[in-house]
């Protein structure tokens, strides 16, 4: 790793692991220049003994933090208070060694608890307040002493000092690491969460697209029965009235027969449409008031059920989703009438409201039990269920008010959505 992106706490590793042995150095080679003026002879002689013992203690600790990186919490105490007699009994010998001794300054907040830091630096700022007394330690006069006094007194309050502000600076970095931790953390469950949100989604995809083709088969299967399966049904009872008339009045039969080639011209273009776009050929040049009444009219004619179509409100152009689905729900309303009612009249309404448009289908038929209504056969029609499934898929409602020899009434409310 080059220098460039050496980090602080890098720098600070290698100060601590080779620092010391620097620091010996710079402060023998002093105390060799000037023991002849600051030293005894035995004072010569304890560091002669003091100084090796101090590079032992050094190599052995080394050699430790590399064999044991997680030291036991005694080893490190330990550690300074041995080093820390060392460096008084080396500065007794001689003052320049506090060179060695300031060491204590920096790593007692490393290698001590909080509890026993504040003593540790109180204990290098005695060996600082010594060496700078003008005497060494012990002081040699009174003089010395003040001295000591003093600048024990600025040692020890820089020492709190500073060692209040590395307190700080300890929990502030404690209080970064748990903040770091928690975002982490925060981090990992918000990755989890979106993979989680993923797979959810795609589910969601899956499911929503397999609801679409189920609810484009069921408009398309309701498409083809209001166009094709209707006209189909017209056309088999116009054959069957012809058939039964051509005997005895053979100018009907031929009206019949007449109406059923109408009805076939009729549901081939509507399934040709239904191809193409499914909108019904009805709304192709009619608006849907246009539409329904040539729808009662031709369903008048060919049932022979009087029937009469109102229009109430201002009419105004619909969306072709609208006019298409309340077109088809009168259709079915109809064929419905004019299969199981056996109603003599009929009345539709479309009446146009301030945000929806209602379609009102009613007959004087004999009515039914919407409570005891038989279940939908394969060959049936969609009926009151594929009337309110229309509905339903633009946000209507289909209501159906009946009851045996009281009619029936289909009332379709859908939104009133303008066509642009």
């Amino acid at each position: 790793m080059s220098s460039a992106t050496t980090t602080a706490e890098q720098w600070w590793d290698r100060f601590f692991r080779y620092g010391p042995y620097g620091l010996l150095a710079l402060s023998t080679a002093v105390a060799a220049v000037t023991r002849g003026l600051v030293m005894t002879d035995a004072g010569v002689r304890a560091a002669l003994v003091l100084v090796p013992a101090v590079l032992a203690l050094h190599l052995a600790w080394t050699r430790y933090q590399d064999r044991v990186p997680k030291a036991p919490g005694w080893a490190a105490p330990a550690y300074f208070t041995v080093r820390t007699l060392l460096a008084f009994a080396l500065s007794w010998c001689n003052p320049f060694f506090s060179i060695y001794a300031v060491l204590g300054y920096f790593d007692a907040g490393r290698v001590l608890g909080p509890r026993t830091m504040r003593a540790g630096l109180l204990a290098t700022a005695v060996i600082m307040a010594g060496a700078q007394s003008g005497s060494g330690l012990p002081p040699a006069t009174l003089m010395n002493w003040v001295v000591f006094g003093i600048v024990l007194a600025v040692h020890a309050t820089l020492t709190m000092v500073f060692a209040q502000i590395g307190n700080r600076e300890a929990e502030q970095a404690r209080t970064q690491t748990d903040t770091i931790t928690a975002l982490e953390s925060a981090n990992a469950r918000l990755e989890q969460a979106l993979a989680e949100n993923a797979g959810l989604h795609a589910q969601l995809l899956v499911q929503a697209r397999e609801a679409g083709v189920a609810d484009e088969r069921g408009r398309l299967a309701a498409e083809i029965h209001d166009t094709i399966a209707q006209g189909l049904t017209g056309i088999i009872a116009q054959l069957q009235a012809a058939t039964s008339t051509q005997d005895s009045d053979p100018a009907l039969a031929r009206e019949h027969l007449r109406r059923a080639a109408g009805l076939a011209r009729h549901s081939l273009g509507e399934a040709r449409r239904s191809v193409q776009n499914l909108l019904p050929s009805a709304l192709e040049h009619d608006d849907l008031p246009g539409a329904l009444e040539k729808t009662v009219l031709g369903w008048s004619e060919r049932t022979g059920v009087r029937a009469d179509f109102t229009v109430t409100g201002t009419a105004e152009p619909l969306h072709d989703e609208v006019g298409a689905t309340l077109l088809r729900i009168a259709e079915e309303a109809l064929a419905n009438a004019a299969r199981h009612a056996r109603a003599t009249r009929a009345g539709v309404t479309l009446s146009y409201m301030d945000d929806e448009v209602s379609l009102d289908v009613r007959d004087d038929g004999r009515g039914f039990d919407p409570h005891a209504l038989p279940a939908r056969r394969s060959t049936g029609g969609f009926g009151l269920g594929g009337m309110r499934a229309r509905a339903e898929r633009i946000a209507g409602t289909v209501e159906v008010e009946t009851g045996p020899g009281l009619g029936t009434a289909v009332c379709a409310r859908v939104p009133l959505v303008p066509h642009h």
